[in-house]
């Protein structure tokens, strides 16, 4: 028996990933969660939720794979609930506070069990780093953006680079005697729906151009390097995992910055903190002075 529980922000696709995974395995036992990822509220709701479903199918209270694959662009600077870019907690913060949550169950697991987290080549375009809790809740993307255009491609790289360092950070802090292995997953350019706020004429341009240069690869090519992270031994913790065929390779020089990675992880636990105790405040109707 098969158990698996598909989580993400669009009903109609959890509905459809639901009844493909179904149909692959007849006797899989599955649960779709409706959860955002640019909510802390909502990775709350799903926290509970997963476990009440744990709980009611009466399994080890465990898990033994998590991939975080959210990611997205936005022509506009638009600020969540949190008071952060949407971007920001979409692309990095929400995968880092969804890992932070479901490392217990991760490190409760009766076999090893792993992190893959989906980057992006496009962290190479990162040259210097900012990586203070103002940075990360996307100050600066919004300052660019008043008076003049939001630096979409800047942003997303920036989060890319930032998800790619926190996994490499978790890998050092947990090693491989934790039973837990962290690997990144780069599936290159694929057709997805990820440019769907541009301009339809620009984004027909851009998938043509990639096309043309034999760049662009269709969802069911591009999962391969998904798949390698999933299924390399534990031992290939804290690779990068790029193009299928259980490719690995090395990323940028920055990267591998460990001091760019202690104070990446510094920032990212005091914003989930101040992000804690504003739920409980909120909840408590009291308010920080």
């Amino acid at each position: 028996m098969f158990y698996f529980a598909s989580a993400g922000r669009s009903a109609q696709l959890l509905s459809e990933t639901a009844k493909e995974i179904r149909r692959q395995q007849p006797d899989a036992c599955l649960e779709a969660f409706q959860v955002d990822l640019s909510s802390y509220r909502s990775i709350k709701k799903f926290e509970a939720s997963l476990n009440q479903w744990i709980w009611d199918s009466n399994l080890e209270p465990s898990i033994q794979l998590l991939i975080n694959n959210a990611g997205m662009l936005a022509k506009s600077h638009r600020v969540t609930e949190d008071g952060i870019d949407e971007v920001m907690q979409t692309n990095y913060i929400g995968p880092f506070i969804l890992t932070s949550i479901l490392l217990p169950l991760l490190k409760n697991s009766p076999v090893p069990s792993r992190v893959v987290n989906l980057t992006s080549f496009t962290h190479r375009c990162v040259s210097e780093i900012d990586v203070s809790e103002e940075a990360l809740q996307g100050v600066k993307f919004g300052q660019h953006s008043v008076g003049g255009s939001y630096p979409l491609a800047s942003t997303y790289e920036y989060t890319k680079f930032c998800l790619l360092v926190f996994s490499y950070e978790l890998h050092r802090q947990l090693n491989i005697s934790s039973g837990i292995s962290v690997m990144a997953a780069d599936p290159g350019v694929v057709e997805t729906r990820i440019m769907r706020e541009l301009p339809p004429c620009l984004s027909r341009f851009a998938f043509f151009i990639l096309r043309t240069l034999n760049l662009l690869q269709q969802p069911d090519t591009g999962i391969g390097a998904v798949l390698d992270a999933a299924l390399a031994p534990p031992e290939a913790s804290g690779k990068y995992f790029f193009g299928g065929k259980g490719r690995t390779i090395r990323s940028s020089v920055l990267s591998y910055d460990i001091e760019v990675a202690k104070k990446l992880w510094a920032a990212s636990s005091a914003l989930l903190r101040d992000l804690r105790l504003r739920d409980r405040e909120s909840r408590t109707g009291r308010t920080s002075l």
